[in-house]
């Protein structure tokens, strides 16, 4: 490699040396001064460039083997590398020409061939004149920048590095880049960089581009211990491992053939630990001829062990940074998730029609099948199934037909007598063969409310979509939270149902057939019914081809309004074949009714009419306790409210009663109605009454009984938009 200037050239600056006897000794003076300093010196002479002087740096420059039996001789001769490096050809520019030359940074090598080491040096070629002006010689300075030079390098290989570390370039690359920028600054070494794996006990692979693809693959994985080769026992000792002819040491043993076959010989390797002692892998140069490091090789691993230190650090930094980051998303991603079932288990007020809601949004969210059984009246009953679209046509509805037996030991009977959820794997003991599914996992959640378990949420995984841990504590967490509020709909339809019944109970289950006459009847619970309410109808015979007939509102609701409902009617049908007239029956009641131990709630209001069928149409004896007066239609269309007052029943014992006499003719119409109808509001709090009553029988016309009916139940709704704030009966007679 040629020389070249890579600075300006300087000035003459030399001063004529002495062309006497004492020259020699003047030039070993002169080298004398800089036998301590770090300049190279040599003094040169004549054409040939004869080596008069030089100081101990020169000779530690050139190389072992030539010392001081080079003086005298000419420089082409003492250093022959020098002369195709174009050094020569540039002392003899100066000589010539007597103008300075310098450079900086010059790459040389020097020594023997085999042993000949590669340096950078700053250069300076200034002449020697004797006493009369004239070019004797040159006088050579060089000082060895080759450590700063090198020094440069590693620190720019350096900043790059930290610069992929700053912006998060991924780790890999950053090993990558340093392994190579090592390689590059010595062309003789091949670098491989060790992470610890989370268990703390192995290295796996990081970076070694240089290395063979077979010998990466095989150290990836490598154990930590005393003898695992450099890097499995530098990372074991925290310390440097450093040896120097791998073939000949035992920490090798298991990985010569290895190394052998890779054309390693040589490896030292240094344990990367954190900033707190924490390791964090191994950084290891290898050669492929057996060598002990030189300290500039020692202070390499040092440095780019800290900055793959740095890399590492950072990268598990991000990483951890990452993973908090979408932990938290998934956290409120699930946390929204449960929020809105929730919300639209809660906003749907009907069961089971809740429940399976529930169902609905578990699918696919948590798992491909989801069926919901719930413990009721002693049986499990299957009251919600779910399943993915992807599952075969049907799947729905087989699963809805496939509720366990509460007599079958199973998940569903053990999670709904424990209160806690089982996980199994393979299908749930069902036919689920009927869905030809590769069902891999099932879970059974409780669905617990005030202390109660009532029901069971059961998920099914199959192949393509596992059951994870994930899934597993969103269903615990959404059956928890969703169960208070399915409860709560669940004992109300059941309190509605029951409530239900027993109104049933109370009221007939079909008007009976009278004689020359027609009958309709309605009742309508207020508000979601669940209470039985007070109002009540019957009718029934009597001898003679008479019948009784009865309608009452009986103080309060729920359960004394039932057994004070049930006194009445019964009272009624037990005394009314006995007595003579109406009023006599409503007497009786009103004994009945003091003689309760809380008679003092057991307050009644009734219409009871004894009606004769006869010729010309119908004969009603009737007596008014208390209650509103009825509506009368005859068949011209003429309306009227008889006005007989009576006092409502069970205040006192003996209550202020009337009888009163109807003839109803064909086409003639009587309306009994509680006041549940007359005294329901509007959105402005006005009440129905009984003119919007009278006008509704009017515009009902020579109607059925059925018809009248449905024209007062349609006036009532208009007027309240179906919203009933106390029970509705009503009871409609007309004459054949």
């Amino acid at each position: 490699m040629r020389i070249r200037p890579a600075a300006a050239q300087l000035g003459s600056a030399g001063s004529a040396a002495q062309l006497d006897a004492g020259r020699v000794e003047e030039l070993r003076s002169l080298a004398d001064m800089f036998t301590h300093a770090p300049v190279i010196f040599a003094a040169l002479s004549g054409p040939d460039h004869v080596l008069e002087g030089a100081n101990q740096a020169f000779f530690a420059a050139i190389g072992a083997g030539r010392g001081n039996e080079a003086l005298g001789l000419p420089v082409t001769e003492t250093v022959p590398e020098l002369v195709h490096q174009g050094l020569v050809h540039l002392l003899d520019g100066v000589y010539r020409t007597g103008v300075p030359f310098a450079t900086q940074g010059a790459s040389v090598l020097l020594g023997p061939a085999g042993s000949a080491r590669h340096g950078y040096y700053d250069f300076s070629f200034e002449p020697r004149h004797d006493s009369a002006g004239r070019i004797m010689g040159v006088a050579f300075l060089a000082v060895d920048v080759t450590k700063q030079r090198r020094a440069h390098k590693l620190a720019a290989e350096q900043q790059a590095l930290l610069e992929q570390i700053a912006r998060n370039a991924p780790l890999s690359e950053v090993l990558d880049g340093m392994a190579r920028a090592i390689e590059k600054l010595s062309p003789k070494v091949l670098v491989s960089v060790l992470l610890v794996d989370q268990s703390g006990r192995h290295l796996r692979h990081g970076a070694g581009p240089s290395l063979p693809d077979f010998y990466n693959q095989a150290i990836d994985g490598t154990e930590i211990g005393p003898r695992q080769g450099s890097c499995g026992t530098a990372a074991h000792r925290r310390k440097m491992v450093v040896v120097a002819d791998i073939e000949g040491d035992d920490l090798w043993t298991d990985f010569k053939d290895l190394a052998r076959e890779a054309g390693l010989a040589a490896c030292w390797s240094t344990p990367i630990m954190s900033a707190t002692g924490e390791l964090l892998g191994t950084f290891a140069v290898y050669h492929r001829t057996p060598r002990a490091p030189r300290a500039e090789d020692l202070d390499l691993s040092t440095v780019f062990a800290r900055t793959a230190a740095l890399a590492i650090e950072r990268d598990r930094a991000e990483h951890a940074r990452r993973t908090a980051y979408a932990r938290e998303q998934a956290a409120s991603a699930d946390l929204a998730f449960i929020l809105e079932t929730n919300t639209a288990v809660s906003r749907e007020t009907h069961y089971p029609q809740n429940l399976q809601c529930l169902a609905d949004l578990a699918v696919p969210a948590l798992s491909p099948i989801c069926t919901i059984d719930v413990l009721e009246d002693g049986y499990v009953r299957r009251v919600a199934a779910a399943a993915g679209t992807d599952l075969p046509p049907g799947a729905k509805e087989i699963l809805a037909g496939q509720a366990p037996s509460s007599r079958a030991e199973g998940p569903v009977t053990r999670v709904l007598a424990g209160g806690v959820s089982e996980v199994a794997e393979g299908p749930p003991p069902s036919p689920w063969a009927d869905l030809d599914l590769q069902v891999t996992s099932y879970m059974c959640v409780p669905l617990t409310a005030r202390g109660r378990t009532f029901g069971v949420l059961t998920l099914v995984a199959t192949a393509d979509n596992p059951l994870d841990a994930r899934s597993m504590a969103l269903a615990e967490e959404l059956a928890r939270t969703a169960a208070a509020s399915a409860e709560t709909t669940r004992q109300y339809a059941h309190r509605a149902r029951l409530a239900g019944d027993l109104q049933a109970g109370l009221l007939l289950a079909a008007l009976p057939t009278v004689p020359g006459a027609q009958l309709a009847a309605s009742y309508h619970p207020a508000g979601e019914g669940l209470e039985i309410g007070g109002d009540f109808y019957d009718v029934f015979p009597l001898p003679g081809d008479r019948w009784g007939l009865i309608i009452g509102d009986v103080c309060g609701r729920g359960a004394h309004a039932a057994t004070t409902t049930a006194l009445v009617r019964h009272t009624a049908r037990a005394v009314a074949p006995l007595l003579p007239t109406p009023v006599a029956v409503a007497h009786a009641i009103n004994r009945a009714l003091l003689a309760q131990p809380n008679s003092q709630e057991s307050f009644v209001t009734l219409i009871y009419a004894e009606l004769q069928p006869g010729p010309t149409g119908l004969t009603l004896h009737l007596v008014r306790a208390g209650h509103p007066s009825p509506v009368l239609r005859r068949v011209d269309g003429t309306v009227s409210v008889p006005t007989t007052p009576g006092q409502l029943l069970g205040v006192s014992s003996d209550p202020v009663l009337h009888a009163e006499t109807m003839e109803l003719a064909g086409g003639d119409a009587l309306v009994l109605v509680t006041d549940g109808i007359l005294e329901v509001r509007d959105a402005e709090g006005t009440f129905f009454g009984e003119d919007r009553l009278v006008q509704a029988v009017q515009l009902a016309g020579t109607a059925t009984a059925q018809q009248t009916l449905d024209a007062i139940n349609t006036a009532v709704d208009g007027f309240t938009g179906g919203v009933a704030e106390d029970d509705q009966a009503a009871l409609i007679l007309v004459a054949r």
